[in-house]
């Protein structure tokens, strides 16, 4: 019996490795919202790394988060450091290119809990006096993320925060 047992085990950590190995070696996480205001005043707060406490999902999370600012005001070479409890981690982001009112592109590097290094993108595209603003994060997707993907996808991860972001920028900037 306890052979049986083990056998089984055996196989199901087994098909839990082949499927982690079969999972796509990078991730895409993608969400979207309409702003009713014009492309350039959402531009604004995305591009300026001063303005994210105003609308990011994770700002609030922990209040004793260390956060600091160097390189450019807003633009390529702005860069926006964290440092803070279990639920924010420590990380960095600089964006590395923006073309007003329409791309943000960002560098994001997350050191704690787990070290990623990924690509983030924001597009705004007006629709009518409205805007539409995309926020994608992609990067690799090592095996031990794939592991734990088995179970809990980036999307399940991000796609919530990414969601309540845009939310809050849609309420910041319609103001």
């Amino acid at each position: 019996m306890l052979k049986k047992i083990g056998i089984t085990l055996l196989l199901l950590l087994a098909a839990y490795l082949v499927i982690a190995a079969l999972l796509p070696d990078h991730f895409l996480v993608e969400r979207r919202i309409l702003i009713k205001a014009p492309p350039e005043r959402i531009f604004g707060l995305i591009n300026d790394l001063h303005a994210w406490d105003s609308w990011s999902p994770w700002a609030h999370l922990d209040p004793d988060m260390r956060k600091t600012h160097s390189g450019a005001a807003s633009g390529p070479g702005a860069i926006y450091e964290w440092s803070g409890n279990r639920k924010v981690g420590q990380g960095r982001m600089e964006i590395t290119a923006s073309s007003p009112p329409g791309a943000v592109q960002m560098r994001l590097d997350f050191l704690e809990p787990f070290e990623s290094h990924n690509l983030t993108r924001f597009a705004l595209q007006a629709q009518g006096e409205a805007t539409e603003v995309r926020w994608v994060l992609e990067g690799p997707s090592p095996y031990v993320s794939r592991l734990m993907s088995v179970f809990v996808s980036m999307d399940d991860m991000v796609g919530k925060d990414f969601t309540t972001g845009l939310a809050n920028l849609k309420a910041v900037a319609e103001r």
